[in-house]
């Protein structure tokens, strides 16, 4: 078989599972789950055989027509370069560890078979992203993915939190989305194909007549997708979902989608310098407040949350500087690590019954019933905060080298002031990176007070994917020396200068956030913890849901109180409420655009109702009114006609003769 053909096949399985798990799913629900892991598990299968015949090589290009358009055709084309090869990977090895883990974390779930046909459909979306060589043909996965993100967010629908984070993340990616389709447009009308190779032939050739437009048009689709400043806010509140679709959505899928396509496209956005400009202050913006946000959390989802959108700007900082092979190397570690964050914490909010880590820090022994998410969760907390020889710490360095080698005038072409933007941004982010790791680990693994619930071990399918990604989490970074030849010849050896800084600055974060804790926790010992009740038994999936639609459930008054032994309020001082609610950007939109907005649709409908309705009602009331007063004039009674006949004559008789009569 070809590994053209091997390619199509890789977004095909888990469409054609897609569909038979819709059809089956009442019918024959014994055939959901092989449904769900089989067609994932053998796209995984086949992109990694693609990867190892690629070899990182040439990239492998095929194309067929799809239809005829016209002066810009659309093609049905396949572009496969290193890049490509490896991210099909990552997809493939995170969907399969999302469908695995969620026969155990949904097994009572009754409306799994909707939601593993979802998760493989935006599977094979996301695949086709990856593949595809053609612009229009990228933009139907990247839809797909915005409509099946809509409904795995809004899976609990029962609570009004997933159902508003759903609609949420639907209306800020679209919206991001309309100036992204315009830019596809203006840069395939500039280059005269939607083909990426032939857009890139295109640029380097001087063939794009408004470059900076372009790629500000299309920036603004990336940061919705990816979750970048000022179109970030709908990431948090999508942790309303379940915690396996966190890890899919928020790890190595869509959120990667707008890295991985500036990546393909980096020509485009290096063709203009004030486009690179914008792209790393996004970045530098994007990465500091969202490590000042992951600090003031009490959700561990919504750190991880916060913390998927710091690396996203660490991946978006290094393309700003102009080297994608540092933003996508980051990209694969950055999947397989917050993807078993996400899964470890999933098994933690089970254990605990509640989302809050100031539930959490009030419990004792937690660890120990837990002890896969334990370990494996530090081994991904260690490879989030950069600490060698963890992966996270080879990929964070390789963007930070990457921004230093542009900040010291060795890259022609780049703005200098884009490389020191992005460093010295970075190195704060990994200050702020090691401080809420540290402070996540310290509160849901060494609470104090009463013993934590006990509802027995999980299933095992969910600890043996955490063991799975655990892998690549410590290992990955071992790949720095093959990897060059897949990403365009480039060195990913960390730079001694940075990786001193960032190691330091790191191992500084997490040891004043230690001593911060240590510090209050001394105070909070004299005040009184009250008791923890244990939640009642239940699956994952029930317990995460009622964690969702409140803390208080589980744990009462003691849960919803913030907790004293917080460090990071000791760090952020008056900082931290502004922090705890991303800086209040919720409520800038909500007053420059909402509403405005519903001001302007409140004006409409009282026009609608009280204008245009009435001069509609009063249209047809005069008729009626006519009407009516010729009816009572039609009452049957012949006499009356006679009478009203006769009338009528002496009244005309009388008018003719004093007409006769005045002439």
């Amino acid at each position: 078989m070809t590994t053209t053909t091997l390619a199509v096949l890789v977004p095909l399985l888990p469409f054609l599972g897609a569909a038979a798990g819709l059809l089956l799913g009442r019918t024959a629900p014994g055939f959901v789950r092989p449904l769900a892991v089989l067609p994932t598990l053998t796209a995984f299968a086949l992109a990694v055989l693609v990867a190892v015949r690629h070899g990182g090589g040439r990239a492998i290009d095929a194309t067929t027509e799809l239809t005829p358009t016209g002066s810009v055709p659309i093609d049905l084309a396949l572009h496969i370069d290193g890049f490509a090869a490896l991210v099909a990977v990552l997809v493939g090895l995170v969907a399969t560890c999302v469908q695995i883990y969620s026969t155990g974390y949904l097994r009572d779930d009754p409306r799994y078979p909707s939601y593993a046909a979802l998760v493989s459909l935006f599977t094979s979306a996301m695949l086709l992203v990856v593949y595809s060589g053609d612009l229009m043909v990228l933009l139907v996965g990247w839809e797909i993915m915005g409509i099946c993100s809509y409904f795995l967010v809004g899976h609990y629908w029962e609570t009004p939190e997933a159902r508003a984070a759903s609609i949420k993340a639907f209306l800020v990616t679209k919206l991001g989305d309309v100036p992204f389709l315009i830019g596809l447009f203006a840069l395939a009308v500039d280059a005269g194909s939607f083909r990426i190779t032939t857009v890139l032939g295109a640029v380097a050739s001087g063939g794009l007549d408004h470059p900076t437009l372009i790629a500000l048009l299309l920036l603004a689709g990336v940061a919705g997708k990816s979750a970048q400043f000022p179109l970030h806010t709908w990431l948090p509140d999508a942790m309303a979902g379940p915690t396996p679709v966190s890890a899919l959505i928020h790890a190595a899928t869509m959120v990667a989608a707008g890295v991985y396509f500036i990546a393909r496209l980096l020509p485009v956005f290096a063709a203009s310098s004030a486009a690179l400009l914008v792209m790393a202050v996004m970045a530098a913006v994007t990465m500091v407040g969202s490590g000042l946000a992951a600090l003031a959390q009490d959700d561990i989802k919504r750190v991880l949350a916060y913390s998927t959108i710091g690396q996203l700007g660490y991946m978006t900082g290094a393309l700003a500087v102009g080297d994608r092979g540092a933003a996508v190397f980051h990209l694969l570690s950055h999947g397989a690590f917050k993807a078993l964050l996400f899964l470890a914490a999933g098994v933690i909010i089970h254990a605990a019954g509640t989302n809050s880590l100031a539930a959490m820090s009030r419990m004792k022994g937690l660890r120990d019933r837990v002890p896969d998410a334990y370990w494996t969760m530090t081994v991904a907390l260690l490879a989030l905060a950069a600490i060698p020889p963890f992966s996270g710490f080879f990929t964070k360095e390789a963007v930070l080298g990457a921004a230093e080698h542009v900040a010291t005038g060795h890259a022609a072409g780049i703005p200098g002031s884009a490389g020191w933007i992005v460093l010295v941004s970075g190195l704060l982010t990994a200050l702020l990176t090691a401080a809420y790791a540290m402070r996540l680990w310290l509160l849901a693994f060494h609470g104090r007070g009463a013993e934590a619930p006990d509802h027995g071990k999980q299933p095992l399918a969910m600890n043996a994917v955490l063991w799975l990604l655990a892998v690549p989490s410590l290992a990955f970074g071992l790949l720095t020396g093959p990897l060059p030849d897949w990403f365009d010849g480039r060195d990913l050896t960390p730079t001694l200068t940075t990786a001193v800084l960032s190691t330091g600055v790191a191992l500084v974060g997490g040891l004043v956030t230690y001593g911060a804790w240590k510090h209050t926790t001394a105070l909070a010992a004299r005040v009184p913890l009250g008791a923890v009740a244990a939640h009642p038994e239940g699956d994952a999936a029930q317990v995460e849901a009622e964690a969702i639609a409140s803390h208080a459930p589980a744990y009462g008054d003691v849960a919803a109180a913030p907790d004293p032994a917080d460090p990071g309020r000791l760090l952020l001082g008056p900082l931290h409420r502004h922090a705890a609610v991303g800086f209040h950007l919720d409520a800038v939109y909500t007053t420059l655009f909402v509403r405005p907005v519903q001001a302007g649709a409140s004006l409409v409908r009282f026009l609608d109702r009280e204008v245009v309705d009435t001069y509609v009602h009063g249209a047809g009331a005069v008729p009626r009114l006519l009407g009516a007063a010729v009816r009572r004039a039609q009452t049957g009674n012949v006499q009356t006609y006679v009478s009203a006949l006769l009338a009528g004559t002496v009244v005309l008789a009388v008018a003719v003769v004093l007409a006769a009569t005045g002439a």
